[in-house]
């Protein structure tokens, strides 16, 4: 088989890696000492064949003899032992010439305490660590918890700079201004499903570029989540490697002073725009407050704190997102982000009392839940991903709970309140006061009480007006007498450009759920546990499989009425259950839709609707029962998990 010169050229720089990795340099140059006379290309084959120097180089590149034309797999994180973590990963992914990487192994994990006397329930747990890197995502295996988990990972993360720099390798001195750093998220996994963050940190990379054999070894610091933000979680144990190998040029190193410089110089430059936004913010602040008395009590948030217990200014947590072809659209995009569970963060000791917590981005997929105001950031920079114009707004609910949804202004002025949490959407009716005198003030369909201010990546607006009840708002951003706005190139110094480098926005993953198989599964979980729920009352139970494949349909068109508020089929369902259930017999449903498919949590849930209660505990004649499951997956894993119990009987006075 003849292949491209492309693949050629890549397929050489491939087996120059491996042999350069397993250190076969003398080996080969002893085979060809041993040669006498010309040294043709057969015989130093034949030689290097007994040696076993071709099978050690195939066996790593995963090839056999009788499959060499095989095209290597795909690069996947994997991990076995210290040195074969680095050669199986770069086998796993053909190295260009003109690019460079990063391979990130971890070497281990200790000092994570909380783990350091093991009980049942902790023995069950499992870490996984998520890497981000300049729009690379990767997750370990799980690991169990303990005080020091088994970590042995290896994770090749490209360098890439752009097309300009794609007809040459990028050098050593071209990788300073690679500031991006890796970062990782350290999330525990429980027997239930849940997730739950453990800690993060931003590891800086570039101390490879300043060692000669191109490797570096570290520790990094987990640091704590919320108000443990000073305390480090644990301490995870990683080596550095820069690769290809071999291929700098000599000369092409960086002095650890050159690098201690330039970390400098980038370490003062953001604290200096740091310096200057906050000065900005503080004598915009003092303005807003003399416009009128009453502005002190308004929820203007300016600066929020991640999840490390670091300020960023609100704006610097949006960012527009674009999903590829993993959300159809706005509203696809709203279902998705309400799927995820809502849970606010929380300490110890604090009482039950709840932190404010503004999650990134990176850290909030990776556990999958949050506050209202993560969710109303991620949703907000998927619809800017979806060119529409996007805000987050700040204010309350209901008996002045403090709360966060999203806004959407349409090109003809349609105002449109998003909420994060559900998914639902709300127009906006301005009351006008001059044309309205002397009318009651209109019932809103909307939850919102109260609105502070609104923000996106490049704007922040305080509302001025006279009252900041949501009801009475007018959203003229234009209009200075009803908007106090926030200078937008003071909000781009810290949110665009080398203020906001791309470990920002990471991207979102496709799901990788077998929806048909655990939808059987959680189907066949409940047939028991439902067996058990009527044996305990003294009642048989009979199943009809024709009546669960009816309702079907009505699951799909139940997630297809959440996403796009329309609802459609429900004629076929009812004619389809008007021919299944015979005259003189009773039909009774219950839909449920969860996120979780954990069979006792679901059974859980639906027992504690007196309906299904009714359907699970129904007697009379001929009973037979029904339960149908369906998941519809979204990116990450998220799902919106339904579930059905019919019933149908001939009543029995």
């Amino acid at each position: 088989m003849t292949l491209p010169a492309e693949k050629l050229a890549e397929l050489r720089q491939l087996i120059h890696n491996h042999i350069a990795t397993l250190d076969l340099q003398d080996e080969i140059r002893g085979c060809i000492s041993t040669q006498k006379g010309k040294v043709d290309e057969q015989s130093l084959m034949r030689a290097l064949e007994e040696k076993g120097i071709v099978d050690q180089v195939m066996q790593s590149l995963n090839l056999s003899k009788g499959n060499r034309a095989k095209t290597p797999p795909k690069a996947q994180p994997v991990g076995e032992k210290t040195e074969e973590t680095r050669e199986v990963a770069v086998a796993g992914t053909i190295i260009q010439p003109n690019k460079r990487y990063v391979f990130l192994q971890v070497l281990g994990g200790k000092a994570f305490l909380d783990h350091l006397q093991e009980s049942e329930s902790t023995l069950q747990q499992f870490f996984v660590l998520h890497v981000h890197f300049r729009g690379q995502r990767l997750c370990s295996k799980p690991v169990p918890c303990s005080c020091e988990p088994a970590f042995h990972e290896g994770f090749l993360l490209e360098l890439s700079r752009g097309a300009r720099d794609a007809g040459r390798p990028l050098s050593r001195t071209d990788l300073l201004s690679v500031s991006d750093p890796v970062h990782l998220t350290l999330v525990r996994n429980t027997p239930a499903g849940d997730r739950e963050l453990v800690g993060t940190c931003y590891l800086e990379w570039r101390a490879v570029l300043a060692q000669g054999t191109g490797r570096a070894n570290t520790s990094v610091e987990m640091v704590g989540v919320s108000s443990e933000g000073n305390i480090p979680a644990g301490i995870i144990d990683v080596r550095l490697e820069s690769l290809p190998r071999g291929g700098e040029e000599e000369g092409d190193t960086i002095g650890h002073e050159v690098l201690s410089a330039q970390l400098s110089l980038e370490k003062q430059r953001a604290a200096e725009r740091e310096r200057v936004f906050l000065v900005y913010a503080k004598q915009w602040w003092r303005e807003y407050q003399h416009v009128r008395a009453s502005h002190v009590d308004r929820m203007v948030k300016i600066f929020a704190h991640d999840e490390n217990g670091v300020s960023h200014p609100v704006c610097a947590y949006v960012h527009p997102m674009r999903a590829g072809r993993l959300l159809d659209g706005p509203r696809g995009a709203a279902r998705y982000v309400s799927l995820m569970p809502y849970e606010r963060a929380s300490s110890v000791g604090t009482g039950g009392a709840r932190d404010e917590v503004w999650s990134s981005t990176h850290a909030f997929l990776c556990q999958k839940k949050g506050g209202a105001e993560d969710h109303a950031t991620l949703l907000c920079s998927l619809l800017l991903g979806f060119g529409l114009d996007t805000y987050v707004c700040i204010g309350t609910k209901a008996k002045g709970l403090a709360h966060a949804w999203v806004m959407t202004l349409g090109h003809n002025g349609v105002v449109t309140f998003w909420e994060p949490l559900t998914g639902q959407r709300y127009l906006h009716t301005e009351f006008q006061p001059n044309k309205q005198a002397g009318s009651p003030l209109p019932i809103p369909q909307h939850p919102y009480s109260q609105l502070g201010c609104i923000f996106n990546h490049q704007s922040f607006y305080a509302n001025i007006q006279p009252s900041d009840t949501v009801a009475l708002c007018r959203f003229d951003l234009h209009n200075s007498s009803l908007w106090k706005a926030m200078s937008s190139d003071a909000i781009k110094a810290v949110t665009t450009g080398s203020g906001a480098p791309m470990w920002r926005c990471p991207p979102l993953l496709p799901s990788q759920l077998d929806t048909i198989l655990i939808a059987n599964e959680l189907e066949a979980e409940l047939r028991v546990l439902t067996v058990q729920y009527r044996q305990e009352l003294g009642l048989g139970t009979h199943w009809d499989d024709d009546l669960s494949y009816l309702l079907s349909p009505a699951l799909t068109a139940y997630e297809l009425e959440r996403c796009t508020g329309l609802s459609v089929g429900n004629e076929e369902f009812q004619d389809a259950i008007h021919n299944a259930v015979p005259l003189g017999h009773t039909f009774k449903g219950f839909p449920i839709q969860l996120t979780s498919w954990n069979p006792k949590r679901v059974f859980s849930a639906c027992t504690k609707s007196q309906v299904c209660t009714d359907i699970l505990s129904c007697r009379g004649d001929q009973v037979r029962m029904a339960v149908r499951t369906k998941l519809c997956d979204y990116p990450e894993g998220v799902c919106a998990v339904w579930v059905m119990f019919a019933v149908k009987y001939k009543s029995v006075l």
